[in-house]
């Protein structure tokens, strides 16, 4: 029976349900960019061991941004990829060995701030930026993302003034993701996190995300460009000021 190849501290029911919010949460990333990977670790804290989250989520979401680069590879800028991939390298380096001593609302306050600023405010285009602004980015955010679980918001708040396109953005932000959770699960299992009681579990988890990814990505062609920036904006806003709630409420 499937229930034998899972963890013994998970239920049949449990794991169904997370294998369809995998699905889920890849389309929506998939047609707008971002709110899927956020959402499926929330859902995943429900049910998953504290020491096993993260690096999970990891894998499943590389396996999600590795899809969603294969289904939409005609649309990345593979220009940007390069420079933002040393930075990632250098960013996990720091994460895989050293302990982030800021208490996690203090983080979740800071990063809900910064995504609202910086999708509010005007940023220049990918010619101002260069090859040593997209290192930066691919460092801060790959040694967040050891810690934080998800910080597909930040690269979507970085990177949406910088495409002008729908299409370019959802799938050049695949890659850069799917980048960062490629050197995250590298460094998580150089430390020794064993997570073979979750294989079966990650497998079902991947092949319903790939499924959803095919699913986002057909609503990604057919939404409108202006439609498309509204509903990001939005989804970014909501995610900022959840941040910022919970960051509050643990201080307060």
């Amino acid at each position: 029976m499937l229930s034998s190849l899972l963890p013994a501290d998970l239920s049949l029911a449990d794991a169904l349900l997370l294998v369809l919010v995998s699905g889920f949460t890849s389309a929506l990333t998939a047609a707008f960019a971002l709110g899927g990977g956020i959402t499926l670790l929330a859902v995943m804290s429900l049910f998953l061991p504290v020491p096993v989250l993260v690096p999970v989520h990891g894998i499943v979401q590389l396996a999600s941004n590795a899809g969603r680069v294969l289904v939409q590879r005609r649309a990345v800028a593979w220009r940007v990829i390069p420079a933002f991939l040393l930075g990632a390298v250098v960013g996990a380096a720091l994460g895989a060995n050293f302990v982030v001593a800021l208490p996690e609302a203090f983080l979740d306050i800071a990063l809900g701030g910064f995504i609202l600023v910086v999708t509010f405010a005007r940023l220049p285009k990918f010619a101002a930026i260069g090859p040593l602004g997209l290192a930066a980015a691919g460092g801060v955010t790959t040694l967040l993302s050891m810690f934080f679980g998800a910080t597909g918001p930040l690269n979507v708040a970085l990177f949406s003034k910088v495409f002008d396109d729908r299409q370019t953005l959802v799938a050049t932000l695949a890659a850069m993701t799917g980048t960062q959770h490629a050197l995250k699960a590298f460094a998580f299992f150089a430390l020794g996190v064993a997570l073979g009681d979750y294989g079966v579990l990650m497998l079902l988890m991947i092949a319903s995300g790939f499924v959803g990814t095919i699913a986002g990505t057909h609503l990604l062609k057919r939404v409108n460009e202006a439609l498309f920036r509204v509903v990001l904006k939005v989804i970014l806003a909501v995610l900022a000021f959840d941040l910022l709630r919970r960051g509050l409420m643990a201080l307060l």
